[in-house]
This record gives structure tokens, sequence and C-alpha cells, in this order.
């Protein structure tokens, strides 16, 4: 058994890995950049080395046996230590080299993620780029990414969290101006039970909660959806909005140019709840070149941001008022 683990191969380790995190061996086989029947010859072998099963395999799913799971744990950090030092060494040379791969929910993909990467892209050109997009909670070490962008609530509590795109914002609730002069205008949240709600619901099944706050008043509704769909498809759900089809509740950001063009009116806004922006987490101990290139763009994004909203603030008159939370 010995000398069949001193053979053990760091590839075929990664390929075991990449099965779990993929969810089965075309998905791995994809990422990898290698044919599926490789793959799973490649686990074979594995696990004749090692001289236990540590898949699971049904038509549907691939799942790690304790055996894999217990050495997916233990694998998982040490290959993300040794990727940080592989491109630490690399970015030796002053030009940062090697991957960043982020996990983040689909809310940052909408208007806040994009043209940072795109900047990040422009600086680094050395640099390769992957996205996962998932609203699950998920330990980001144990998925072999390097950081991950959630909301307060989900972050993991010895991770470091910086913010990232907007310092705050608000969920808003909108209709169309037709469907709105049809009906009467709703003067307290109770009053939308009586609306056609468009709903949306996160890939866990559970619905985006329609909640309101005025002064020390809070109210939380669950009002039957007259259309319900998958936040991965807000964007239909806010054009569903615009033809008239109910009140919808998201994003203020993601409303905001539909507002501006007129295409939505504002519902309730003195009773739209803020919140924390999204923040940027990760394992110091795993900083990778990459991934402090990109925490040091974040910052100075952040950076740019507050001096434009200084800047923003002088040039107002004193009789101004800033509506945005």
């Amino acid at each position: 058994m010995a000398n069949n683990l001193d053979r053990l191969r760091l590839d075929d380790l990664t390929i075991f890995l990449a099965v779990l995190e993929g969810g089965g061996f075309r998905a791995a086989a994809k990422r990898l950049g290698l044919s599926p029947a490789s793959v799973s010859e490649k686990i074979a072998q594995l696990e004749a080395q090692i001289g236990a099963p540590l898949l699971i395999r049904t038509t549907r799913s691939v799942t790690a046996t304790d055996a894999g799971a217990a050495l997916a744990a233990r694998l998982s950090p040490l290959l993300a230590e040794t990727r940080a030092a592989l491109q630490d060494v690399a970015a030796i040379s002053n030009e940062v080299r090697g991957q960043l791969r982020l996990n983040v929910t689909g809310a940052v993909m909408v208007d806040m993620l994009p043209p940072l990467l795109d900047r990040f892209l422009q600086l680094h050109p050395q640099v390769r780029v992957e996205i996962v997009v998932e609203d699950r909670l998920v330990d980001i070490v144990a998925a072999g990414c390097d950081a991950g962008i959630r909301y307060g609530e989900h972050l993991a509590q010895d991770m470091i969290a910086v913010p990232i795109g907007l310092p705050f914002q608000r969920i808003a609730y909108a209709a169309a101006p037709a469907y709105l002069a049809e009906r009467a205008i709703p003067a307290h949240p109770r009053d939308l039970l009586g609306h056609a709600a468009i709903r949306l619901r996160f890939s866990s099944g559970a619905m985006v909660p329609w909640e309101f706050e005025r002064g020390e008043e809070a109210v939380k509704l669950d009002p039957p959806g007259r259309l319900t769909i998958g936040v991965d498809a807000a964007p239909a759900a806010i054009a569903l909005a615009g033809n008239g089809c109910g009140v919808i509740a998201t994003f203020e950001n993601w409303l905001a140019p539909h507002f501006r063009a007129g295409a939505l009116a504002p519902v309730l806004p003195d009773w739209w709840p803020r919140f924390d922006g999204p923040r940027l987490y990760f394992s110091r101990r795993l900083m990778t070149a990459p991934l402090r290139a990109f925490v040091d763009l974040v910052a100075a994004e952040r950076a740019r941001q507050r001096g434009q909203g200084a800047a923003a603030v002088a040039d107002l008159p004193q009789s101004g008022t800033n509506s945005h939370g």
C-alpha cells in the first residue's frame, strides 16, 4: 500500500476534487478539458491505489463516500495553499499571473461585479477568471474558490470581509404606471395584499421576502404570487412588471433604470428597507497573487466612489435632498 500511495499524482487528486465540486464526471471533464472516460479511469486508478472507494456513482449523481469526504476535507485547503504558493512565485516577475476563482451570489452579476471584472481583466491580462454563480452558502476553500461574494448575514465568521459594490442597498417595490392607474394606490404595505404580486424565488426554494420599514414600524408580508419566477430570471420578472402584470419587489439598483425610463413607478418608497451591500470574503492565509490584486482593485474603486460621493454632496444646493438610500 505504501508504494501505491507514493505513486499518487497531484493531478489525480485535483481530478477527484473536481468531480466532487462539479457533481459528476462530465462536469469535471468539461472544466479540466478531459474526456469523461479519462476522468472515470483516473478516479478508478486513484481508488485502487488508496484501496478504498471514494465515490458513490448513480445514474443521476456522484457523491463522496465517508472516506472520500474525509479525503476531500483534508485535500482542499492543501491544494489551495499549493495554488497560492505557485501563483505567488509566478508573480515575482511583477506581472500578476494565474487564476482567480470567485463564488458569488447572482445578485451581484447584474450591475455590480461585471464592471469590476472588466477593469480587472484589462489591468491583469495574464490572469484567468472563473465565476461560479450560486445562491447557496458554500465553503469557498472546499469548493476550490479563492473568494466569495455574499451579503452580510451569510458570511462565515472566520473570513475577512471587505465591502464591494454599493455600500447600501434597498429593496424597492414597483409597478407599471398603467397598472397603478387602474387600481387604488397603496397607502400602507398591507394594501398590497389586494394587488397582483410578482414574487421571486431563490434557488434554495425560499421566496424573496416582502419586508417594509418606516420609523419604528416594520411589516412583513407573504402575498400569494400571481406570478412566481426564480431570481435567476429577475430581468424577465421586471419586464413583466413593466407590462402591467403586478407589483414586484427587488433591488432598487435593478429597478432604477426602469424608473428613469418611466416603464415602472415606485410603490410605497417611504417603506423601502435599507441593508448593507455585499462583501468580498476570503481567507488571509490563502491569498493568491490574483486575489490580492483583485482586493486592491476593490479598495481603489471604493476610494474613488467615496471621492465622487463627497464631490456630489458638495455640489448640491443647500435646499437639495438626496432620496437614495
